[in-house]
């Protein structure tokens, strides 16, 4: 891989980094607010309704520019969000405008990717950059749940610079400052990542037009085969990962009796295992063979009914190991083969940001689903069931519709040799 490569996933690394730590410290500001704990999963809706009002605009703009300005403007964002956390801006609105830098970094550090290798090196540069990524979930978890911890906290609070106060005097403030500085470390990668030399297209201004456009190709992109079938499995996947961070951090409490710092620290486990299955399959599986995947999402849903009769965490944390390498193997592969598709049927900025309406869509329904079930007070092993039985039926609908496309693909083969 080239040294641009690199930089690329150094970049995304800080931010990712970033964003998961930011996400376990301002669950805890929303607990030391005395919040309702059905708050916690709307942090995951705020800073992903950006991603879906805006779709059809990131797009285009990722591809306005070259793709290192556009992660850079969007790092920028991400740094004032989490400044506005430490103004004790609330965490919900601070967290959305987080979002609104991750909605405009998203189609650019992936279409980056289209732009800067060759189709037949995709699939193994999303497996180390989803490898990457995860590993810096890992990371990021377990870093916010650190900075939370009283005693780290105090510690850290303690130190003095010489003729300088920080003025940083609570947990929260000390964790947000922390948070920032990764943030910019991200931004200044950002700088050094190389121009592609790929052309731009000058950003539209009228917006009805690049609504339009983004209809088109949403439709574009559901009507081919395979961008359908890949389309649909990412969009559970990510709709499912993101409602299962908060189903591990409710079940660590109930069934494991570990506290948020330690129960954010479990969902490493999870992100550990998609890791390492993201590196399996960079390793195993060619764009060519990435459909023959899907089953592992099936028995991705039915392994997570069995959280439901584990009480220990010497057991909890192998199973969590085994459903993220099941989701990191399946989905590496659906991720490279909708990108190709995507970057071949409309360009790669527009391509990413349809992928980024239909997965964060997904996100805000299914962690809306899970907050409505939290605000009813149904018990987190009814909430384990219903998501794992969902995911199962969904991927075994998927499937179907994937064997039903080749059969009439098929079809059409055989009827145009019968008339040759």
């Amino acid at each position: 891989m080239p040294l641009g490569f690199y930089l690329i996933m150094a970049a995304q690394f800080f931010s990712a980094l970033a964003d998961n730590a930011l996400l376990i410290v301002a669950i805890a500001a929303l607990r030391e607010m005395d919040s309702p704990s059905s708050y916690e999963p709307l942090l995951k809706t705020f800073f992903t309704v950006s991603y879906v009002a805006l779709a059809a605009f990131v797009g285009a703009f990722a591809d306005s520019m070259p793709k290192w300005r556009v992660m850079f403007i969007s790092n920028t964002i991400k740094i004032f969000g989490c400044g506005l956390m430490l103004l004790t801006v609330h965490p919900l609105l601070a967290y959305a405008v987080v979002g609104l830098g991750a909605a405009a970094y998203s189609p650019a550090k992936y279409g980056i990717l289209t732009e800067y290798l060759p189709h037949r090196l995709l699939v193994v540069a999303n497996g180390w950059i989803e490898g990457l990524t995860v590993g810096a979930i890992i990371l990021g978890v377990v870093i916010g749940g650190t900075l939370i911890q009283p005693a780290i906290a105090k510690h850290l609070l303690s130190l003095n610079f010489p003729f300088f106060d920080t003025g940083i005097d609570t947990t929260n403030e000390m964790a947000l400052c922390i948070v920032g500085g990764l943030y910019i470390l991200a931004s200044i990668f950002n700088l050094y990542i190389p121009d592609t030399g790929v052309d731009h297209k000058a950003l539209h201004k009228n917006p009805w037009y690049l609504l339009r456009e983004f209809n088109h190709c949403l439709a574009l992109l559901w009507r081919d085969r395979l961008g359908q079938i890949s389309l649909a499995v990412t969009t559970l996947f990510w709709g499912a990962g993101a409602t299962l961070q908060f189903i591990v951090i409710k079940w660590a409490e109930v069934a494991l009796h570990l506290d948020l710092s330690k129960s954010s620290m479990l969902q490493g486990a999870v992100a550990l295992g998609v890791a390492l299955g993201a590196i399996g399959a960079a390793k195993m599986i060619t764009l060519r063979k990435s459909l023959k995947v899907i089953p592992l999402g099936i028995a991705m849903g039915l392994i997570v009914l069995i959280m439901n009769f584990v009480h220990y965490v010497w057991l909890a944390i192998p199973l969590l190991v085994i459903i993220g390498a099941l989701s990191g193997f399946f989905v590496v592969p659906m991720n490279a083969l909708l990108q190709h598709r995507g970057h071949i049927l409309m360009g790669a900025g527009h391509s990413i940001a349809v992928q980024n309406f239909n997965e964060n869509l997904s996100i805000l329904v299914m962690t809306g689903l899970y907050y409505l079930m939290i605000k009813l007070d149904l018990s987190i092993y009814l909430v384990i069931t219903l998501f794992g039985l969902f995911v199962t039926t969904s991927m075994v609908l998927v499937k179907r519709r994937h064997e039903a496309n080749q059969r009439e693909y098929d079809d059409v083969i055989h009827l145009d040799d019968g008339t040759n």
